[in-house]
Parts: structure tokens; C-alpha cells; sequence
């Protein structure tokens, strides 16, 4: 009997609950006994452990699994086995189970073939052996992989439950909500979907009435608003406070790290956010320079961490609110918010970031969210299987977007107006694209026009670089060009640049600061109010950059809250 028979069959005697399985393999007996013994003592009770002594047992292993229609959350393989070594299983075992998170055990001489593994299968960590105690080499990346895949899992594993059509931009809004905010549900395309349609006969809905959100409660919305959607699943919270220490405008980068910041040293803070926490940054799909990552983790995946870890330090995080004027009363510093209730703070950061600017060729505003999007808008991922999607864009996330969608639609085309993507975008996602077969790069060309029929996109016209145009099918197109800061709020209270960016620092010196001290580096035209991330004019547009300005921002808020 192999390893793998063995593990079911003590499986089979035991409770048939099938929970997720994380499967090992090694070729050596001793060290797989290992293995599986120190797997199911940290993580025995909620998954199943089996082993495999070979890839090739391992694979056969997969497929059964994934044929009875069960999870695989976490592979655990070693490098150097006979037949198919661990990267060349973890390839083919990818996939089989995409989803599942992805170790490679490995001798110090092999860490080279580990590293080279993180691009070639998208490896997440490899460790080293021996791994003695396991409790602190083992257990924590462990149980770091399976919280992040339990996450992921939880989200499409039900919850609420959307039913609506795909080229519809209230739809796409409510779907693209539910994703930023990690809120566990699915997507039901009327169109597309019988269950949509059983659904919708059992709740007693006309079809007239999309999109319907049918929540876990039994409740059932029609046509609701984002806001009524966060409000019902108490997305949207109160403050709970009358007086903050700090009040950060924005759930970007800039201002999770201030909130991480600012409550692990005792401030009494807050943080509003329009949207969902994470920015910009939590709409891509792949991160692979930030520091301490090396197999990269996504935008949405790196806002999670930081809300948890602000939450868990206690600050306060407000979404679906959002900043609509900024007053200053005495020492206090007042923000009011859309809904009409307002912060009171000794301090504000703003951190609200930058939109992307929108198209005004003709046909854009038509088709927005009917097929043609601002921002990476992940959910649409699957929707595009077999597709031709268009890139709008030269810079890094445009880049993350076209390597993602490569990997559902039939054809990625990147238009950029500049004569080359060095000038704007990373090395390393240049090689990726160059490497894709489905991406095609097209220079000095850009959109004039989007077309469509039954109120969704259908074509684009693309102008060449000798000013000819052509009219191609596109099946969605995803805008990344230029950023706008969000700062109309601001009007009239904090000098801006001429395109709308807060100054600060040694600029505001001539710009309305009226205190005999200079103003902090960060600090804006009004005293008490910094301002960090891409908001900031003159600022670097990296989450690195965005991370380190929002933690300094608390730094030199506690010197003026000394000062004042």
C-alpha cells in the first residue's frame, strides 16, 4: 500500500468530514514520516495530512482529490527527488490545484533551484531542512500560507450572493466592492447562470429589478446601492469616538501604515476610507518588489494584512465614508464626511491618494463599467476567459494588470503612447510580459474611440504611430493612465500644486504658513495637517515610498502634538 493509500484509508476509518488536504512528498521515508507527523500535529485538526513518495504518486493523488470535488490547500515538496523533482511536480501540480499555496523543502546547496522556483512556479516560501524546533521554523509560515488560502477560499465559498448582468456598471460596482472589502460571495450572471435565474424566480424578483444581492440572512436587496450593500452587512461603522488624536483620510498604503503606526504608539486614531482599504495598490494583482516578499503577494492580499494588523493594534478604520471638507476650529482640525457626521482630531493625515484620470474619447463614458474599467477590477478576471482584453497604459500597474489577464483571456494588448515601456514601468514585469505569448505590446498607439451594441463595449479604434486608424473587437479594456489627486475637499484650506497635489514642507513656506517655526517635512500650509503618499505633490508613485511617508507622518506628529 502506498503512502498516499494509507493516509485515506486511516482517513476513511475515521470522520468523513472532508476538510482541505495539504499533501507532502518526499522520496526518503524517514524524512516524509517527519513531515507528516510535524504537519498534523500544528495543523492536523483543520486539514487532512497526506503523504506521497514520489511527484508522480503525488500527482495521480491530486487528481483523485480534485475528482471528488475536495480542496488542497497547501503542497509541501522536496527538491531533490528521483524522476520528477519538486519544481518540476509543483508545475504540473499547479495545475491540477491552482489555488493551493505552494513549499518546496530544500538542502542550503539547492537554495539557488528554490529562488529560480518562485518565478518558475510561483513558488510562496521554501524551507530549509532541517527545520528543528518546528515551532518556530515551521508552524509560523505554515500557518501563514493556510490563513491566506483560507481567506481566499472563505470568499468563494459563498456569502452573499450577487445576481445581475455582466455589462452592467451597477453590478460591476456591487461585485467590485465585495472583492475589495474581502467580503465572502458569488457572482450569478443572469444570462449565463440557471441558478441565477432559479434564484431569482424563489426570492419573487422580476428580472427588471437587477442587480439583487440575496444576503446569508435570507434578506433580499433590488437594486441596492453600495452604501445600502456595506450598510446591511455592516461594512460601514460608526466612529466611536467624539475626539481623535489622529484622523486619516485615506485606506491606501500611505494611511494603513499611519494607522499601524500612529495606534502602536497610543494615538487615538482613525481612519476613513471611500472604498476599500488598500488604494490603488489593493487593486493589483501581483506586488514582486516590495521589501520582505520575495515570492511578491497581491495588493489585496498585502491591504488584508495591514488592516488586520491596524485593527489588532487599535485603530479605528471607517469605509465606504469619505472626506468632504476640511475646517480648522482653534487647535482642533475638523473633518467632514459625506453621510454629514464629522471627526474631530488634534491631528490629520491626508493619505485620500489619486484616481485614475478617465478617457475623453468618444464612447469611454458610455461603456464605463459596461466593458470598459479604471483600475485593475479583478473580478472581471474570469469573465474574460478566452477574450481580448486591452491595456490602457505604460506604468507598473498596467503591467501587473496585462500579466494577470494573461492568464484567462485569449489575447492581452497593451496600448502605450511613449515609443517603449522602459521609460515607465519596472524591468522585471517588462521580462514577464516579453515572455507571455498571449501580450502584445503595442508603442506610440493609443485609443480614440470605444464602440459597442447592446450598451456594452464591443470595438475600439487605435491610432498607430503614422496617425492611421483601425477599428479592433475588444471584449474589455481597462484604463491605467495618469493620476488625479483626491483632493477637491481640500478647496480653499490646504495649498495645492496647479494640477491639485497637496505641498508641503519647505513649499508651503510661501504658500500660506503663517507660524515663525519652518513646517514639518510632511506637514501642509495648516499646521496639525500632514499629508503622505501619492497625494503629496512631488512625491515617489511606489507602496514602498507610500509605506515610508505614512509611518515618518506619525513621527513627526508626535513632535508637533509635543510642540503644540
Amino acid at each position: 500500500m502506498t503512502a498516499a493509500a494509507a493516509d485515506q484509508h486511516t482517513e476513511a476509518r475515521g470522520e468523513r468530514e472532508r476538510r482541505p488536504a495539504i499533501v507532502a512528498v518526499d522520496d526518503e521515508p524517514a524524512v516524509l514520516a517527519a513531515v507528516a507527523r510535524d504537519l498534523r500535529r500544528g495543523f492536523g485538526e483543520r486539514f487532512r495530512i497526506l503523504r506521497a513518495t514520489s511527484g508522480d504518486e503525488a500527482l495521480d493523488l491530486l487528481k483523485q482529490i480534485r475528482a471528488r470535488g475536495e480542496q488542497v490547500a497547501l503542497l509541501v515538496a522536496d527538491q531533490r527527488m528521483p524522476g520528477l523533482s519538486g519544481t518540476d511536480y509543483l508545475v504540473q501540480a499547479r495545475a491540477i490545484v491552482p489555488e493551493a499555496k505552494r513549499v518546496l523543502l530544500t538542502a542550503y546547496a539547492d537554495t539557488e533551484a528554490a529562488i529560480s522556483a518562485i518565478n518558475d512556479v510561483h513558488l510562496d516560501y521554501y524551507l530549509l531542512k532541517p527545520w528543528d524546533p518546528p515551532d518556530e521554523h515551521l508552524y509560523p509560515v505554515v500557518e501563514d500560507l493556510l490563513t491566506t488560502w483560507e481567506a481566499g477560499a472563505a470568499l468563494e465559498a459563498g456569502g452573499v450572493r450577487v445576481i445581475g448582468h455582466r455589462f452592467s456598471k451597477e453590478t460591476h460596482d456591487l461585485r467590485d466592492f465585495l472583492a475589495r472589502n474581502r467580503v465572502p460571495g458569488r457572482w450569478l450572471d443572469v444570462e449565463r447562470d440557471s441558478e441565477a435565474r432559479e434564484l431569482l424566480t424563489v426570492a419573487g424578483v422580476d428580472g427588471d429589478h437587477l442587480p439583487v444581492a440575496l444576503l446569508e440572512d435570507g434578506a433580499v436587496l433590488e437594486r441596492p446601492t453600495v452604501l445600502e450593500l456595506a450598510e446591511r452587512l455592516g461594512i460601514a461603522a460608526q466612529p466611536a469616538q467624539d475626539h481623535y488624536d489622529l484622523v486619516i483620510v485615506g485606506g491606501g498604503p500611505a494611511g494603513l501604515a499611519a494607522a499601524v503606526y500612529g495606534a502602536s504608539e497610543g494615538l487615538k486614531t482613525v481612519m476613513v476610507e471611500r472604498e476599500a482599504p488598500g488604494g490603488q495598490a489593493g487593486q493589483s494583482s501581483r506586488i514582486e518588489n516590495y521589501l520582505g516578499f520575495p515570492a511578491g503577494l497581491s495588493g489585496s492580499e498585502l491591504a488584508q494584512r495591514a488592516t488586520t494588523q491596524a485593527r489588532r493594534l487599535g485603530a479605528e478604520l471607517l469605509t465606504v465614508q469619505d472626506a468632504a471638507g476640511l475646517r480648522v476650529e482653534g487647535a482642533g482640525r475638523v473633518v467632514d464626511l459625506t453621510g454629514g457626521g464629522a471627526l474631530s482630531a488634534n491631528c490629520v493625515l491626508i493619505a485620500s491618494g489619486v484616481s485614475y484620470r478617465t478617457m475623453n474619447a468618444p464612447g469611454f463614458a458610455d461603456f464605463t463599467g459596461a466593458g470598459i474599467y479604471y483600475g485593475a477590477a479583478m473580478t472581471e478576471a474570469r469573465s474574460c476567459k478566452d477574450q481580448h482584453v486591452v491595456i490602457i497604459g505604460g506604468a507598473n500597474s498596467a503591467g501587473q494588470a496585462a500579466v494577470y489577464f494573461s492568464g484567462y483571456a485569449k489575447k492581452v494588448t497593451i496600448l502605450v503612447r511613449a515609443d517603449s515601456l522602459t521609460k515607465s514601468m519596472s524591468h522585471y514585469l517588462i521580462e514577464q510580459i516579453d515572455a507571455l505569448p498571449n501580450v502584445d505590446v503595442r508603442t506610440r498607439s493609443q485609443a480614440v474611440a470605444a464602440e459597442g451594441e447592446d450598451s456594452h463595449l464591443r470595438a475600439l479604434r487605435i491610432r498607430d504611430a503614422e496617425g492611421g486608424e483601425t477599428t479592433e473587437e475588444a471584449d474589455a479594456c481597462f484604463v491605467f493612465i495618469g493620476a488625479a489627486p483626491r483632493t477637491d475637499w481640500l478647496e480653499g484650506v490646504v495649498a495645492r500644486d496647479d494640477r491639485g497635489f497637496v505641498l508641503a514642507g519647505p513649499d508651503v513656506r510661501d504658500n500660506g504658513w503663517q507660524l515663525k517655526r519652518d513646517p514639518y517635512v510632511l506637514e501642509t500650509s495648516v499646521p496639525g495637517v500632514f499629508v503622505a503618499g501619492d497625494v503629496r505633490s512631488r512625491s515617489i508613485k511606489r507602496v514602498a515610498s507610500a509605506v515610508g511617508e505614512g509611518s515618518m507622518a506619525v513621527s513627526l506628529i508626535h513632535e508637533y502634538l509635543a510642540g503644540a
